[in-house]
């Protein structure tokens, strides 16, 4: 069967009150921006708390199921026939012709969920659901009515049009991206922070990434799978413009002056640093890590606190309280697992230490730092006006 339209359902921005509208138009906003790089020319419209999307020529339906499924905000694409004739007896015809094209199979159990929101047609929600049963089962013998437990869940809204359908595809939920400011995504190659980044876009955040490479000591193929994380992450969150820092001097330098125990929680420290810069710059209003509790020496309580230190900004980091297996599962779910485990080192993981210290101590950090005080405040404003800046859709 051949739809011309669908009916996109949200859920959290039903919830919204008098700024219910905002949301609904971002929702709009987002389905508008996937779906015109698409055949189709589809038309997006929005009915008290509907939003349609119909289209007025010939497209490929996998690709365009595909894309709305990439959009936050949306719960459900429900493909539909959408009729304007509100006859009665013309609605019975039109649903004993949808259930005729949409299944090649007529064996099935159905149940019939009317929707009467124009109050003023003529016939009751009961008396509906009866009818149509009724024609169903006549059309189609093999049928058999199921209230408890159907196959089949025709569904049909007298709204200012009618809308019929029975499947609903699921979306990936949250909120329209947009519509709760902006943030910066420190990404690396790894696993954990592709999946933080889309994690926190889900909630409407809008998402900028700085990488830090190491040339020689990461390769071009770890900068580009860095870029090809970017990519997977945009197809959620629309285009991620990439901060690409050059961190080969600065690490070197913290290298040669501090205790190599401590060498991870600074370096970590000066990429947090780095990364707010950037992000004042581009009116971000968050960091946002991929660190969850005890994974490496890093992400311990008394690493994460002594890293928090040098933070102005609020860090968000949504996979805090995951097991490992939890965020691969996430990974794996939109497509970047892959990727991240290819076998290309990043900065971090080629200046691990053999001993890296799981306590360390701020003031002792922090006298460890004063070794760098003569060169590492230009080092930091060379890194960042000598950027790369990668725009990753």
């Amino acid at each position: 069967m051949t739809y011309k339209s669908f009916l996109i359902k949200y859920a959290e921005i039903g919830v919204k009150g008098k700024n219910r509208y905002l949301f609904e138009d971002a929702l709009v906003k987002q389905i508008n921006q996937r779906l015109k790089r698409h055949d189709g020319g589809f038309l997006i419209t929005k009915e008290q708390g509907r939003i349609y999307a119909e289209a007025s020529e010939e497209y490929d339906y996998d690709e365009v199921i595909n894309a709305l499924q990439h959009v936050f905000g949306i719960v459900g694409i429900c493909p539909m026939v959408q009729i304007e004739n509100k006859d009665y007896e013309n609605l019975k015809e039109e649903v004993a012709k949808y259930i005729d094209e949409a299944y090649e199979d007529k064996n099935f159990t159905f149940k019939v969920i009317t929707r009467r929101a124009d109050k003023n047609y003529p016939v009751i929600s009961d008396q509906i659901n009866r009818d149509l049963g009724e024609v169903i089962l006549t059309r189609f013998p093999e049928t058999k009515v199921d209230v408890h437990n159907p196959d089949v869940t025709l569904h049909v809204e007298i709204r200012q049009k009618i809308n019929i359908f029975s499947e609903t595809i699921p979306g990936p939920g949250g909120m329209p991206i947009g519509t709760a400011g902006k943030a910066m995504l420190l990404l690396s190659g790894g696993i954990d922070s592709p999946v933080a980044g889309w994690m926190v876009a889900k909630r409407g955040v809008t998402i900028e990434a700085t990488y830090f490479h190491a040339p020689p000591y990461t390769s071009e193929r770890a900068k580009q799978k860095v870029v090809d994380l970017a990519k997977l992450v945009a197809k959620y969150t629309g285009p991620i413009k990439l901060n690409i820092v050059n961190f080969t001097d600065i690490q070197l330098y913290i290298y040669d002056q501090c205790p190599h125990d401590e060498l991870t929680i600074i370096m970590r420290r000066y990429m947090m640093r780095i990364a707010e810069e950037i992000a004042k710059e581009s009116d971000c209003l968050a960091l946002i890590t991929g660190e969850s509790i005890g994974q490496v020496a890093s992400q311990t309580m008394p690493s994460l606190a002594v890293t928090n230190e040098v933070c102005e900004m609020p860090v968000l980091r949504p996979l805090i309280a995951f097991d490992k297996q939890d965020i691969v599962d996430i990974s794996v779910k939109i497509d970047t697992f892959e990727t991240s485990t290819l076998p290309y080192e990043d900065c971090c993981t080629i200046f691990v230490a053999k001993h890296p210290v799981t306590k360390p101590n701020i003031k002792r950090i922090k006298k460890s730092e004063e070794k760098l005080a003569e060169k590492i405040e230009e080092m930091m404003k060379t890194a960042i006006e000598t950027r790369e800046i990668v725009r990753c859709i």
